[in-house]
């Protein structure tokens, strides 16, 4: 009689929870009557023009500084539409900016952003797999304490099931080893623990994999955080809201003291390696499991992400989207010691991108303020100058449930959506970032080849180094014709395998840049490109790579010198195929050298960096492949990175080889 009771009370708070205020809205702000003070547009500072992310892949920012203060750095991850993985890192002792290719040619899909992790000495670890197609997951790791400028070479940690989503947490409890958590067995969240990596960047599991829970749902989404020494906390849910309605969503959290997993109260819910425990939709589940049910109305729930206020009380963004998917609303969930109060934030419109037949279950996004967990970024449809357009707001929760809401962005001609809040970041530091522009799919397939056409922006500016193209020039030599009729007509200079021309002789510059566009023929993709001196950079015919010789010590690229671009031409899918890389066919290619740190750089992303020293320029050769040239430089001085991107952009990478009568035969 009173598990009847119980249960009866239980599906009369499901029902009423539907119909209060916790039921969907239907407003679309209007930035004049809601933010009167607003009166110009804003839509944030551009770090990268191509950039996208999903998120159940975190930290996907993180900012780090030691307490010794060598170390004071935000690192922003992200991938491109042509499959180039890549991340920022603001320096901020220094005040330089660096983009670093982490990976190309890699699977063109959102959900392959990386993640990172500081390691006990500092060092910096990159995570990344494909989208649940493969089974293992790829890392680098920084050779030097926080600085991703010095990536190692990319390895490997091979699991038995497919992954996604990898989330990594070093505890002070257990200093000696990551916790990594992502969706693996059985496509449910999957957590083992890992060796720090040694001085050559090798780990492995040493505890696990282990499936955490079994979901009635085929595909449960979590997100994880950590109170940074014993416990990793988790929200997630029965499945994916296309699939699931009603969707619930849950809370547990993994104790590492005894490995087993807890619901808020610490009821043990089951000892992870023994067997996952088991979570329904039933009225039973929700009467024995109280405090590790979340929401349990019937919406399409999906969760955004999850944080910890100064109590280690979890707080929750989750969105509520309607059974036929065309209503979406944000919510604030935080267990007050007793129960999971929910608190509504706002209307989130419908799906956000510009595909109307697919992912409509997609809000343009949310997230908590790791610092101060009482204010949440959302992305909301907004109308303004430029009509409807999601913009980002923050929304403020007081300890009554008050909401007040202050706009960020704002007369955007374009979509802000899926905001971070990043990790660790302080009020001397960037603070948040999200995606803008253009979004279609979250892969690139012959279905809708553009794919996630978005850029990377962020709350505040980050320094942009001066462009002196003239300082320091030593020799510059361009191929173009000018005619008086068509103006600049754009030519390249004939290179042969068989010849080397000589650039400039016998240079005792110690420090120096050299600048190449070039296409190499697709034919014969390979060959020597260049000499400076001691340095012979060079293209691996059978990995298609890069590799630089110094003296006798060969440095090889982990990068492919090629894009992803044949997924344009495929079906959309995760087939777990690796479709041939597309042959760059124009592109540059710049080396600099300064303080014992060669740096190789492909259209103006990070490749390598090598620390050598008592390096000259010396004799400078060009040749030893198939192929043209466009255009060379070459200074004195190492160019900043900024620079470098400039000389890369007078470069139409897109271009096929140059026409026979656009090919000249001149001396360099």
């Amino acid at each position: 009689m009173k598990r009847n009771i119980v249960i009866i009370l239980f599906a009369i708070s499901w029902i009423t929870g539907l119909w209060a205020k916790d039921g969907l809205s239907n407003g679309v702000l209007d930035i004049c009557s809601e933010f009167p003070e607003v009166s110009s547009a804003f839509s944030g500072y551009e770090i990268t023009p191509k950039g996208a992310w999903c998120w159940f892949a975190d930290p996907r920012a993180l900012h780090y500084e030691n307490q010794s203060g060598t170390t004071r750095s935000t690192y922003i991850g992200y991938i491109d539409v042509h499959g180039n993985i890549k991340a920022t890192q603001y320096d901020y002792l220094t005040n330089q900016v660096s983009e670093v290719l982490i990976r190309s040619y890699f699977q063109p899909d959102d959900h392959d952003n990386p993640t990172f992790l500081v390691l006990p000495d500092e060092r910096i670890m990159i995570f990344y797999s494909r989208h649940t197609d493969e089974p293992c997951f790829y890392y680098r790791v920084s050779r030097k304490a926080g600085d991703i400028t010095t990536l190692g070479e990319e390895k490997k940690l091979m699991t038995k099931n497919n992954t996604t989503y990898p989330s990594p947490f070093i505890l002070s409890s257990d200093p000696d080893h990551i916790y990594l958590c992502w969706r693996g067995i059985k496509w449910h969240p999957t957590i083992a623990r890992i060796l720090i990596p040694d001085r050559n960047g090798d780990t492995n599991f040493d505890w696990g994999p282990y499936q955490m829970v079994q979901s009635t749902g085929t595909r449960p989404y979590a997100k994880y955080m950590s109170n940074g020494k014993d416990k990793i906390y988790m929200t997630y849910t029965t499945g994916h809201p296309d699939n699931e309605q009603p969707n619930y969503v849950y809370f547990n959290y993994v104790d590492i003291n005894d490995m087993k997993l807890k619901d808020i109260q610490g009821k043990e819910l089951s000892i992870i390696q023994n067997a996952p425990h088991r979570v329904n939709k039933k009225f039973d589940y929700i009467s024995a499991h109280p405090a590790a049910v979340v929401d349990h109305s019937s919406f399409r729930n999906w969760v955004w992400e999850l944080a910890l206020d100064a109590h280690e009380n979890p707080v929750i963004a989750m969105v509520r989207i309607s059974p036929d998917k065309t209503k979406h609303d944000y919510y604030y969930v935080k267990w007050t010691g007793n129960e999971w109060r929910k608190t509504y934030l706002a209307y989130a419109g419908k799906h956000f991108h510009q595909t109307s037949d697919t992912e409509r279950c997609y809000s343009g996004g949310m997230s908590i303020d790791k610092r101060f967990p009482e204010q949440i970024y959302c992305s909301v449809p907004v109308k303004g100058d430029h009509g409807t357009v999601y913009e980002i707001v923050k929304y403020l929760v007081d300890v009554n449930g008050k909401v007040k809401q202050e706009a960020v962005t704002y007369h955007s001609p374009k979509n802000n959506v899926r905001p971070y809040c990043i990790q660790h970041a302080n009020n001397r530091s960037l603070g948040m970032v999200w995606m803008y522009g253009d979004y279609y799919d979250w892969i690139v397939s012959s279905a809708r080849p553009l794919g996630y056409s978005t850029a990377i922006h962020g709350i505040s500016p980050l320094p942009v180094a001066p462009v002196e193209l003239d300082k320091g020039l030593v020799k510059h030599k361009s191929f173009d014709c000018r005619n008086s009729s068509i103006g600049v007509q754009k030519r390249m200079m004939v290179i042969s395998a068989a010849k080397e021309w000589e650039l400039i002789k016998g240079s005792s510059a110690n420090t120096f840049t050299v600048s190449l566009s070039l296409c190499i023929s697709p034919e014969s993709y390979s060959g020597n490109i260049l000499k400076l001196g001691d340095i012979t950079y060079s293209l691996d015919a059978t990995t298609q790579k890069p590799v630089v010789i110094v003296g006798t010590s060969i440095y090889k690229s982990t990068n492919v010198l090629g894009r992803s671009d044949m997924w344009k031409q495929q079906k959309r899918a995760t087939d777990g195929k690796w479709y041939a890389p597309e042959k760059l066919k124009t592109f540059n290619l710049s080396i600099t050298y300064a303080d014992g740190e060669l740096r190789t750089f492909l259209n103006g992303l990070l490749d390598q960096t090598i620390t050598v020293d008592g390096l000259v320029l010396g004799d400078v050769t060009l040749g030893g492949f198939n192929g043209q040239v466009a255009e060379y430089f070459i200074y004195n001085r190492r160019l900043s990175q900024n620079e470098i991107k400039s000389l890369s952009a007078r470069v139409d990478m897109t271009s096929d080889a140059l026409r026979k009568d656009e090919l000249v035969s001149k001396k360099p």
